[in-house]
C-alpha cells in the first residue's frame, strides 16, 4: 500500500483547470444541465471556503461552496464535491465536507445545502429538507435535497426560491433605489 501525503488547502484560481477536469471525470458532460449547476452559474462560488485536497502536490479532490439565499435562509450550497478515482474510499470527500461546513459556520452561514445521496451525506450531519420546500431553477429529486442547519429555525425558513445570494440582495438594493427615486420625484 502506498503512503499518501494528503494536504487540504483553500482553493485559489490556479486550481480551476484541474478542478474542472476532476468534475468532468466524476460527473460527465451532463453536469452543467443540473439544477445545482443553474444556481452556480448565477454567480461565483466563495473561494475563501472552497477547498482542494492534494496528494504529494497533485490536486486530487475539491469541494466548492456557493453563497445562496434559500427561502429565508442565507446559506451556502455545497458542491460539486469530487475525488479522483485513484483516491476514492479514503475519506477524502468526507473530510472536505467537514472542513467546508466548519468554514461556512465560521463565516456566519445559516445552512449548508446540497442535492446529493442521503446515505452518503446524512452520516455527515445533513438532514432532509421538507419535500418541495425549495423552488430550484430546474428539475430536482426532492428526496435528495439536504441541509446542515447552522442557525435556529433553519428548517422553518427553508421555504421558497433558492438562488445565488447576491441576486436577491441586488433586487433589494434595486427596489430601495426605485423607492428613493419615486419619493424624490
Amino acid at each position: 500500500m502506498s503512503k499518501h501525503e494528503l494536504v487540504y488547502l483553500t482553493e485559489d484560481a490556479s486550481h480551476d483547470a484541474v478542478i474542472e477536469l476532476i468534475n468532468a471525470e466524476a460527473f460527465g458532460p451532463g453536469r452543467h444541465t443540473r439544477a445545482a449547476a443553474r444556481i452556480r452559474e448565477q454567480g461565483p462560488h466563495d473561494r475563501s471556503i472552497s477547498y482542494i485536497c492534494a496528494d504529494d502536490g497533485e490536486t486530487i479532490a475539491s469541494v466548492r461552496m456557493t453563497p445562496v439565499l434559500a427561502g429565508g435562509v442565507k446559506g451556502h450550497m455545497l458542491g460539486p464535491l469530487a475525488v479522483r478515482p485513484s483516491h476514492k474510499n479514503m475519506g477524502i470527500g468526507r473530510e472536505l465536507v467537514r472542513i467546508a461546513i466548519a468554514a461556512a459556520k465560521r463565516k456566519g452561514s445559516e445552512a449548508v445545502i446540497l442535492i446529493g445521496d442521503p446515505p452518503y451525506y446524512m452520516p455527515l450531519g445533513f438532514e432532509k429538507v421538507a419535500y418541495a420546500a425549495l423552488d430550484f431553477p430546474g428539475p430536482v429529486d426532492m428526496n435528495r435535497v439536504l441541509v446542515v442547519p447552522l442557525a435556529a429555525d433553519t428548517h422553518e425558513r427553508l421555504k421558497g426560491k433558492i438562488c445565488w445570494r447576491q441576486c436577491e440582495e441586488a433586487v433589494v438594493v434595486e427596489e430601495a433605489v426605485t423607492e428613493r427615486l419615486l419619493a424624490a420625484g
